[in-house]
């Protein structure tokens, strides 16, 4: 699942990807669990101000679901493009 969105001039790419974990940690886990792969461009372009981000929750956890991932992921997007460009 990638969504796209506008914020002050830029552009947040913001995917999930979920079974990231090794195979021993599936093996202990019943949910996969989800990350938010961020990427900011400026708007009008395609080539990212910074490397991919990779994003977990507040606690460094995977996200528990793909919609927390996305909006945990877009929310972070856009701390970063306030703190850094606003």
């Amino acid at each position: 699942m990638t969504q796209t969105f506008e914020y002050n001039g830029f552009t947040l790419r913001v995917a999930v990807e979920s079974d990231f974990q090794s195979h021993q940690a599936r093996a202990r886990v019943s949910n996969p669990g989800y990350v938010a792969i961020v990427r900011i461009c400026e708007s009008g372009t395609s080539v990212s101000r910074f490397s991919p981000l990779r994003l977990g929750d507040a606690a460094g956890r995977a996200f528990a679901s793909k919609d927390d991932a996305l909006t945990g992921g877009y929310s972070a997007a856009r701390t970063i493009v306030d703190d850094l460009f606003g």
